[in-house]
């Protein structure tokens, strides 16, 4: 049966483990054929031990062949469903023999506190929780691990019932360290940083046990309840443990004196009754139970249902809340993964994308930097636009400039024509003028010279009467002088009685002015320039 062989695989390869001489994998045949015959007896099959000779050509037998012939060769042989109880019964079985085998491994260890048969149920709930996996460098070797979080949940419980005080940070730096939990690890675990000085046996024994019942014997609740009798109705008070498919009461809570079971089927269900009491509905009749206060009621109920939920499973409730746990971590695992997949995609992305931003962080270097050098070509053409601009201004008001010079000297050049026009007519006028003139000139000159000559000629004649005057006015003087001396001889001789007539007596030696003579007028005449 495919669910005994899945429930017992752990606790098959810590024996086969056991017996092992190496690590290498491989357990000789007459070890497993040991092993084989106690399974098949506790299957009741006899002789299943002998097909081992014939299996294979090999002496011996990694853990895969090994699991392989036990699963056609022996668990074939039991029915394909079985009851959860048969199912339990067996596991139980297998699970004491494979103890037998392997417990040499574990039980001797030092500053022990947990007894031999605490170490047996730890080894049990090992069994349930752990992991099959293989080992990486060895493909013929298996780890049973059991993971970090199911060893919190462990000790967490553990120390809530002896009253202890869980190091969570311990703990979380401890598994880190660890990583997954191997069977002796994880014994070491509980006893040293579980217990916190608790040196009570009995207490330890019990709260071993009930994490056992919980996870091995699939025990969902126990406690103190009162049930309704069948023939007195009376209300009695019984120690209850509650699984999925059964509620068993004992008369004490060291359930040793079993009174009875009351069967919890998928179609049970679960009432509140006042008075604090539950009344339970199964197919063949309701049973009436009582609890001491409203807060048990609820949890009671509450546990009544998940039971009933889980009655009509071939599987363990612990089992599949192990496995719904264990998909939820791989579930966290592949989400972690990708997660970090994602997460290196993002920081590959983002080393991609820092190498793009690089790279456009160059090209816009480089496009800044042609962007200034296009700046400030765009302001070099601007100035040059801007000087060709004022250049043309420039060169508009220089043609401003020059037309106006221009139209000035056209006008300076028409004034200078007409003044040419005019220098020529009056050029031509002086030409005549100054033929004119070179012709009176001429006839100037002709004058002059004849003037010269006549000058000459008057010089000539001046120079002849001013000696000819020179001579008269010589002789005049002399005249003179000679009539002072007469006058005075004439005036010694006689009186000047009649001066009248010495007066008309002088004029009459002076001549008139008709009777000027003629060198005197020439003479005045010659001393004139000619202009």
């Amino acid at each position: 049966m495919s669910v005994l062989l899945e429930n017992t695989t752990n606790c098959v390869w810590l024996a086969f483990e056991a017996l092992q001489q190496d690590k290498s994998g491989l357990v000789h045949k007459s070890k497993l054929k040991v092993l084989t015959a106690n399974i098949g007896t506790l299957l009741d099959l006899y002789g299943v031990e002998r097909g081992l000779e014939h299996f294979r050509s090999t002496s011996a037998l990694n853990f895969d062949q090994f699991k392989y012939y036990l699963q056609k060769e022996v668990f074939s042989s039991l029915p394909s469903k079985l009851q959860i109880q048969e199912v339990r019964l067996f596991e139980n079985k297998i699970a004491e023999v494979c103890w037998l085998i392997c417990r040499k491994k574990y039980l001797p260890r030092e500053n022990k506190t947990f007894s031999d048969s605490s170490i047996f149920q730890i080894f049990r709930v090992f069994c349930v929780l752990a992991e099959l996996t293989p080992d990486q460098y060895n493909e013929n070797v298996y780890q049973a691990l059991l993971h970090p979080s199911e060893v919190c949940n462990i000790a967490q419980a553990l120390t809530s019932s002896l009253g202890c005080n869980f190091d969570d940070d311990d703990f979380t730096s401890l598994s880190i360290s660890m990583g997954n939990f191997r069977l002796a690890p994880f014994i070491a675990v509980l006893e040293s940083r579980c217990l916190n000085g608790v040196k009570e046996d009995v207490a330890i024994t019990e709260a071993i046990t009930d994490i056992y019942q919980k996870m091995v014997e699939d025990v969902i609740k126990k406690g103190f309840l009162s049930k309704k009798g069948y023939i007195f109705p009376t209300m009695r008070e019984y120690w209850f443990v509650l699984r999925p498919s059964e509620l068993t009461y004992y008369k004490g809570r060291n359930e040793k004196d079993r009174c009875g079971s009351l069967p919890i089927e998928p179609g049970c269900k679960v009432e509140p009754k006042t008075g604090y009491k539950i009344l339970l509905h199964t197919s063949e009749r309701t049973f009436e139970l009582g609890t001491t206060d409203h807060m048990s009621r609820l949890q009671w109920i509450s546990a009544l249902q998940l039971a009933s939920e889980h009655s009509g499973k071939h599987q363990s409730y612990q089992r599949l809340q192990a496995a719904k746990r264990r998909l939820q971590r791989q579930g966290r695992i592949q989400e972690m993964i990708r997660a970090k997949f994602q997460l290196q995609q993002e920081r590959n992305a983002r080393q991609a994308a820092e190498g793009h931003a690089k790279e456009l962080e160059v090209v816009v270097k480089e496009e800044a930097k042609k962007l200034t050098e296009l700046e400030q070509l765009r302001v070099k053409l601007e100035r040059l636009l801007e000087e060709e601009t004022q250049a043309k201004r420039d060169e508009e008001i220089v043609r401003g400039l020059q037309a106006r010079v221009l139209a000035e000297e056209w006008e300076k050049r028409e004034e200078l024509e007409r003044l040419q026009d005019e220098q020529r007519f009056l050029l031509h006028e002086e030409r005549q003028k100054r033929k004119e003139y070179e012709e009176l000139q001429t006839a100037k000159e002709q004058q002059l010279k004849s003037a010269e000559q006549r000058l000459y000629q008057l010089e000539r004649e001046r120079h002849d009467l001013d000696k000819q005057l020179k001579i008269a006015n010589e002789k005049m003087k002399s005249a003179e002088d000679k009539k002072e001396i007469l006058e005075a001889k004439l005036y010694q001789v006689a009186p000047l009685w009649r001066e009248g007539e010495r007066v008309r007596r002088a004029h009459s030696f002076m001549p008139s002015t008709k009777e000027r003579p003629v060198i005197l007028e020439v003479r005045s005449a010659t001393l004139k320039r000619p202009l």
